[in-house]
């Protein structure tokens, strides 16, 4: 295949990955919780967050390539990953407020408790929060797919493939990167406060999220 075809190819998805990674959603949620709750290393949470999402989206990308996109647009698919989804994301929220509060009290930030989130390794949050979010899952089916069929891509033409994968990654990447790397770096200057109420606030998002994932899909026909 000619490089100025794959470099279409990475440039495009590159560009469509932005659509999903720019939205505020659990996985961002989780990724500043979770920086602002590390400190060494805060700023490759992001980087860390996206390796467990890039694993999770190869495994897709094949499994659309090879045909399974019909299972997931069915209505029950998408119930069932509501519905399982918002309670781990339920979970994780409701951890999160309580390593909060409990730790409101302590010397710093990351003298709180361990919680289900700060006990989870970030690589495997990646996964988890990625496959809770059946919006994620319709991101692929629709969107995704169209791409995979506009551009031909197959096993055949595996180039592309490689190609619409690392592009897509590479936007993912450059955004948590970027995200965990100002949280982190700019910590050390918000006030413990400020830091408590961001923390909380990620907490409720992602119950709220939990709430909308795990009923909407029983709402739509």
């Amino acid at each position: 295949m000619p490089i100025g075809q794959l470099w279409v190819v990475f440039s495009l998805s590159f560009l469509m990955s932005l659509s999903g990674a720019l939205m505020p959603g659990p996985l961002l949620t989780y990724t500043i919780a979770r920086t602002l709750g590390t400190p060494r290393g805060g700023w490759l949470i992001g980087g860390r967050v996206i390796a467990g999402h890039a694993a999770l989206e190869a495994a897709l990308a094949c499994g659309l390539v090879l045909g399974v996109v019909e299972f997931l647009r069915a209505p029950l698919a998408s119930k069932i990953i509501g519905v399982v989804g918002g309670a781990l994301l339920l979970y994780m929220g409701t951890g999160l407020l309580r390593e909060t509060f409990r730790g409101a009290a302590a010397s710093s930030v990351q003298d709180r408790p361990g919680g289900p989130v700060s006990r989870l390794n970030p690589t495997a949050a990646g996964v988890l929060v990625s496959m809770s979010n059946p919006y994620w899952w319709i991101w692929w089916v629709t969107i995704g797919s169209a791409f995979l069929v506009r551009f031909d891509i197959s096993f055949a033409r595996w180039q592309a493939l490689v190609a619409f994968f690392l592009g897509h990654e590479a936007g993912d990447l450059g955004w948590y990167l970027s995200i965990s790397t100002v949280f982190h770096l700019g910590r050390r200057g918000i006030p413990r406060g400020v830091t408590t109420g961001i923390m909380a606030a990620c907490g409720v998002g992602i119950i709220g999220f939990a709430a909308y994932l795990g009923i909407s899909p029983f709402l739509t026909r």
